[in-house]
């Protein structure tokens, strides 16, 4: 995949894994999640999600696809109620699961349902991060795309936030994740993606990252 003439990676993710794609802002992963979503042009190279080849196809047919995208600072409607947010997540879906939807959301982020006639612009931090995932998630999506979701928020909500990560793996999700909170990426994923100035530097799985002092170390920024 090729984005502004410089070539990102060439990778692959199974359905049902997590992979977290690590390294210094610039790095290209920001825009690999883009591009997958739809928002960035590639410009040479293909991607392809079950089969079909995304880079003809508009972002809402993507989404149609099963691809979700978590963005880096959340990007929700401040004017818009929670609820009214939630909805735009589930454009394309019927009442009926529109309604199923939003109730998994609330069952995985209670507050949410507390805060439902709450405009977003009013939330907390944490809460407008809970309200991104939800949006997300109310596309019903095989494939979610997450975007530095510890970005400015406390510990406490950071650890709520990875625990329903951690519980959408467990119902069969499949993530790909960008994330600077390095240790909490590799805690939800089996496999990590290492990019360097838009060039793959290491891919594999966590664990041998964890077991490979250069890479650990050097690239992943922890001791081990």
């Amino acid at each position: 995949m090729v984005h502004s003439g410089c070539p990102i990676l060439e990778s692959k993710i199974r359905r049902g894994l997590s992979k977290c794609l690590n390294r210094a802002n610039g790095a290209g992963k920001s825009s690999t999640l883009m591009s997958i979503a739809g928002h960035v042009k590639i410009q040479e190279g293909k991607v392809f999600y079950k089969n079909n080849e995304l880079n003809q196809i508009a972002v809402h047919n993507r989404i149609r696809l099963g691809i979700a995208l978590v963005p880096e600072g959340r990007r929700l409607f401040p004017d818009l109620s929670v609820e009214e947010n939630l909805k735009i997540g589930a454009y394309h879906k019927s009442k009926q699961r529109y309604s199923t939807n939003l109730e998994k959301v609330f069952e995985l982020f209670p507050r949410l349902k507390d805060r439902i006639e709450q405009l977003a612009g009013s939330l907390s931090g944490g809460e407008q991060q809970m309200l991104a995932i939800g949006r997300a998630l109310m596309a019903e999506p095989s494939l979610l795309l997450i975007d530095e979701l510890s970005l400015g928020l406390m510990p406490k909500i950071i650890d709520q936030c990875y625990e329903v990560i951690q519980e959408l793996k467990k119902q069969g999700m499949t993530l790909l994740i960008v994330e600077q909170n390095t240790k909490k990426a590799l805690e939800v994923s089996e496999q990590v993606l290492i990019l360097e100035s838009g060039r793959k530097v290491w891919e594999g799985k966590a664990e041998d990252a964890k077991n490979n002092p250069e890479i650990f170390e050097a690239y992943l920024g922890l001791s081990s």
